[in-house]
């Protein structure tokens, strides 16, 4: 992943926000009886010891007793406080709709969108009309010039940058706007690769049999839309369409190559652009874009980014005019009559993730409503839902975990003075936001038209863009938020050195108030732990206290670290959720260095926080059992194959079981359920990795 945003969870395009996918594809469990407040008790498995299962242990009974929910592709904790927070965020957004006025110009803008959304019949009636003027500059392209234009006036901000990884975006190139990793007190666009309609290169390119199938109805899902628009001759088309796309794939990076920051901070000037990507009219391309007058590009993937640019140059304009009219109608799909959203919910939500029913309209528009005015709908959110209390009891929490990480820095007998230091002032200069951010965003320029449902998206897209675009020649702020507070997840930035703890993200079960500190310490505060040490995994320890991209390291404390990684990364490896398919360490190893230190810090916090006092025993469970059942508990999960395929081949978090074992790597885990050698989750303590 880009060093940018490190969410404690990412998925591809097809996605949403989650808690290691679950968040957005899990479903609302309904509430299971528990002796316990906080803990689930009846969902624990007893019949599976917790040394040779943890994840089972604490979830088994609920996974045997579980069906995932027909319009979901997996189902889980963290769908239920993500369907929670849906639930009340539409309650608000419905509000806001029927108030009209009197709600307040930013509010009226909420329920104008939202009720545009929801107007199915206005939006079958009018077909495909409102995306006419676009198909038609497309038809229009006579050169590559043209070409240049069309395709520079489809490059966004990229606002789904969480959840897109590795900017697999539809359009030819993705954009960010972030700071640059060697000068983080200017901003810089980054360009990087895009262009697929599938969410990796390797469902174009690998030879096994799955994955030709899945090619197959690809192409034939391209061929459905193009018929759906009456595109004359859709089936020969679909086939140059889906040919283009695998050249693309083919000059695209691998996930692990996309992720190594040293290979991909490039800086490239305009004129570079033009001799190292022959091919692109670049001028024309970044004036249609609203870069023309940018001087300095930072690019990723560099040689992704020169292949795409041969490509335009190289293939048929007429084949470069049909790939534009069929992303169009893909991209709009859903503000389209229902038969295009339908198809394509058929080849991207089941096909690729194996989910059997389309989510209810309601649902998805509250998330494009939220992804259109995220901040109007959080700041609805937080004032009914976020009570000062909550606020004040995470900050305390992240004090603790903060200071318990400082404890650990200083207990590291591997590192010298010198790296522990600069470690020290690294923590020091965090910035943490808790629930929702310092500032507000004005959207008192963005034009909200009731009934223009496909207007409303396109002028909400453009906003954004130049939100961003705005952004360049401006000092950084180190305040602005990249999620909303509705929005069920946490992020690190590692270049800002800040992080973000959406209010969705603190409720029960990550957090309650109500319970035991050991269960929140377990839940949300191992959460809390894992975006602090993002600071500290294997891209976040690149960068200083200043998010400057540089060594801060002794050449001996480096390598101590690199040997604990290559540790953890076979500790992963051998992971085998299918006979045929592995885990990737490699690819998995910032988030797992974040789950290992996160939930350890969070373990020492919570000791911490106990003054010296035993912890109160609570339904025949101690005080560290509660903790690490709470963690296990909420990584909860049960997903469908092809969506756990998915997330294998291109997600950089781990399943979400293996993500609950990280408990082997603890001592006091040993300790507190009694675990032996000779147990399958049993290390030896020099195999447990202890990085931070």
């Amino acid at each position: 992943m880009m060093p940018l945003p490190r969410p404690l969870a990412g998925r591809a395009f097809a996605a949403a926000f989650a808690l290691c996918v679950a968040a957005a594809l899990g479903a609302a469990p309904n509430p299971t009886p528990s002796a316990s407040p906080g803990l689930d008790l009846s969902g624990i498995d007893r019949t599976v010891p917790p040394g040779a299962d943890f994840f089972a242990h604490a979830n088994g009974a609920w996974l045997k007793a579980t069906e995932i929910p027909a319009d979901r592709a997996a189902y889980g904790v963290a769908g239920l406080v993500t369907e929670r927070t849906n639930q009340r965020t539409a309650e608000l957004i419905q509000r806001a709709e029927k108030a009209h006025a009197p709600a307040g110009p930013v509010a009226q803008k909420v329920g104008d969108y939202y009720a545009s959304y929801m107007d199915e019949a206005a939006i079958e009636a009018k077909g495909i009309a409102p995306l006419q003027p676009t198909l038609d500059r497309i038809h229009a392209i006579k050169d590559r010039q043209a070409l240049a234009r069309v395709l520079g006036g489809t490059l966004r901000a990229d606002v789904d940058a969480l959840n897109n990884t590795n900017f697999y975006t539809d359009n030819l190139f993705g954009l960010w706007i972030a700071q640059d990793l060697d000068d983080p007190t200017r901003y810089v666009p980054f360009l990087l690769q895009g262009g697929l309609d599938m969410p990796d290169r390797a469902y174009y390119l690998d030879p096994s049999p799955r994955m030709a199938d899945i090619r197959a109805r690809h192409q034939a899902h391209i061929a459905k839309v193009l018929l759906l628009a009456q595109v004359p001759e859709a089936q020969a088309k679909a086939a140059r369409i889906f040919d283009l796309e695998r050249r693309i794939a083919q000059a695209h990076w691998s996930r692990e190559d996309s992720s190594d920051v040293k290979k991909n901070n490039n800086h490239w000037t305009r004129a570079e652009l033009d001799t190292a990507a022959p091919g692109l009219d670049w001028g024309e391309y970044l004036a249609a874009a609203g870069l023309g007058d940018e001087a300095q590009f930072a690019i990723w993937q560099p040689s992704a980014v020169t292949g795409l640019s041969a490509l335009v140059a190289s293939q048929p304009l007429d084949t470069w005019k049909d790939y534009l009219t069929f992303h169009a109608l893909e991209h709009a799909a859903d503000l389209l009559p229902r038969a295009f959203g339908e198809e394509r919910f058929a080849f991207h939500g089941t096909v690729l993730a194996g989910i059997p029913q389309r989510r209810d309209r309601w649902k998805r528009a509250v998330d494009a409503t939220g992804g259109a005015l995220g901040d109007a709908v959080g700041q609805l959110y937080v004032q009914k839902y976020f009570p000062p209390s909550s606020k004040a009891r995470v900050e305390a929490m992240v004090r603790n975990i903060m200071a318990a990480f400082g404890r650990r820095i200083d207990a590291l007998e591997w590192m010298t003075p010198a790296t522990k230091a600069r470690a020290r002032e690294k923590l020091a200069a965090l910035k943490i936001g808790v629930g929702y951010p310092d500032k507000w965003q004005d959207y008192s320029g963005l034009e909200v038209v009731r009934g223009d449902a496909f207007g409303n998206d396109q002028r909400a897209e453009r906003f954004e863009l130049q939100r961003n675009l705005r952004k360049l020649g401006r000092p950084v702020d180190r305040t602005e938020w990249v999620m909303t507070p509705q929005t069920v997840n946490a992020v690190n930035l590692p270049v800002m050195n800040a992080m973000n703890f959406p209010a969705a993200m603190l409720q029960p079960p990550y957090f309650d108030p109500a319970r035991p500190l050991a269960m929140d310490y377990g839940a949300i505060g191992a959460v809390i732990g894992h975006e602090v040490s993002h600071s500290f995994d294997d891209s976040g320890a690149l960068f200083d206290a200043a998010g400057r991209f540089r060594n801060w390291w002794t050449d001996e404390d480096k390598a101590h670290f690199d040997a604990s990684s290559a540790q953890l990364v076979k500790q992963y490896d051998s992971y085998r959720p299918f006979p045929d398919l592995a885990v990737n360490g490699k690819l998995t190893l910032g988030e797992n260095i974040a789950d290992v230190a996160g939930l350890a810090a969070a373990y020492d916090a919570y000791q911490m926080s106990l003054g010296g006092q035993p912890a109160p025993v609570v339904a025949g469970l101690t005080g560290d059992q509660q903790f690490f059942l709470s963690f296990a508990q909420s990584w909860r999960l049960k997903m469908r194959e092809p969506a756990l395929r998915q997330q294998v081949l291109q997600d950089e978090h781990s399943p979400d079981e293996y993500r609950a074992d990280t408990v082997r790597n603890l001592d006091p885990w040993y300790a507190a359920f009694d675990v032996r050698p000779g147990e399958a989750l049993y290390l030896d303590p020099k195999d447990r990795v202890r990085i931070w």
